[in-house]
């Protein structure tokens, strides 16, 4: 439905963005998830028409968007401060995209009613805007986005003005929304979204396809479980929380050994199926052990497959499990692992023996 070709800007003689190409299908929701001043909020303008770029192309179906403006595009967008008209209620909010359009009184009636009851919002037509929690505002802003049944909705941190536990709430009802809105505006291959974060569990909540970006690039694209079990860079990984990478030299190829500082590990599987061809021994690349890997070793065992001996810094309960800093010797390297609450582990400062789970653990190919 939206194709991104080459798409470069700069502000400054600084690049923000570096030929970005993108595709998406239509009812897909695409999140572009990355740290701040990575491009992310740039590029959903430039997709929205309030910015330009340099240079590159963007095709909706068939159409050439790029020098089309943003009030012609037919898009929705929903930002982080809501926007709202403090002077109007919620009826006169959510129904003043559709009054723009010429739409008859009775005909904006039955819209309104239906997207409120889309974002539970039902029965609150009259309210003041001023009378509404920071969350029920954030649901008006999006009703008000899906009344006009836009061609693409474009949403720029929606999220970020709540606070942690009314975010958490809302990010798992926002995908449902986003899924269930087709129907209900008209649009039987659903709503096509682009949703701009720098939260992790909010992306993979809501999208069906993340799009990792790092320094005006795309680092990574794919499922919120493909980018989990297989991300393709230590940038990804440790975006993504797994912050276990330790610089390592390939010992064998079959069985495929590598070698780092604190031992050497079998592994399962490489970061990319791609990447299998290219790996020799002797070659540098980088291990990177998921926090869910390891398991503890009875003492007095023997000494098995990936087991590797260390000593216990620190323990940080979480509830259902703990997070364990194993600090190795000689190299003092300090991994972080979680495990489950009831599992005992020694007093800090002891001896620590635990195994890495092979499957656990993934090559990421430099170059």
């Amino acid at each position: 439905m939206l194709t991104l070709e080459e798409i470069t800007k700069q502000f400054d003689g600084q690049p923000v963005l570096r030929g970005i190409s993108l595709a998406i299908d239509a009812g897909e929701v695409v999140v572009l998830l990355g740290p701040s001043g990575c491009g992310k909020t740039t590029l959903l303008r430039i997709i929205a028409g309030l910015e330009q770029a340099d240079n590159g192309r963007i095709h909706l179906h068939d159409s050439d968007l790029t020098q089309i403006p943003v009030h012609q595009r037919g898009f929705g967008m929903v930002f982080q401060d809501y926007a709202l008209f403090p002077h109007k209620n919620v009826f006169d909010n959510v129904a003043f995209g559709l009054k723009m359009l010429g739409w008859e009184r009775p005909s904006i009636e039955e819209r309104v009613q239906q997207v409120l009851s889309l974002v539970d919002l039902a029965g609150f037509g009259q309210r003041p805007i001023h009378e509404l929690s920071g969350g029920e505002q954030q649901r008006v802003a999006l009703a008000r986005s899906l009344a006009p049944a836009p061609r693409l909705l474009l949403l720029d941190e929606p999220l970020g003005a709540l606070d942690r536990a009314l975010r958490e709430r809302l990010m798992l009802d926002l995908r449902g929304i986003l899924k269930q809105a087709g129907g209900v505006v008209g649009r039987p291959e659903g709503i096509t979204a682009v949703y701009v974060t720098h939260d992790q569990a909010e992306a993979f909540a809501i999208a069906d396809r993340v799009v990792v970006m790092n320094n005006g690039r795309i680092e990574q694209d794919g499922s919120p479980t493909d980018l989990y079990r297989q991300p393709a860079t230590p940038f990804v990984a440790r975006f993504l929380g797994m912050d276990n990478l330790l610089d390592a030299e390939i010992a064998s190829t079959a069985p495929l050994l590598v070698r780092t500082a604190v031992g050497e590990f079998r592994v399962a599987s490489l970061a990319t199926r791609e990447n299998l061809a290219a790996v020799s021994a002797r070659q540098r690349c980088m291990l990177l052990i998921r926090p869910e890997a390891a398991s503890l070793v009875v003492s007095g065992s023997g000494v098995g497959e990936n087991v590797i001996d260390g000593r216990l810094q620190d323990i940080s309960f979480r509830g259902r499990f703990q997070i364990a800093t194993v600090v190795f010797p000689p190299s003092n390297v300090a991994l972080k692992f979680e495990m489950e609450t009831a599992v005992p582990l020694s007093a800090l400062g002891e001896n620590i023996r635990i195994g890495i789970n092979p499957h656990q653990i993934q090559l990421l190919i430099r170059g």
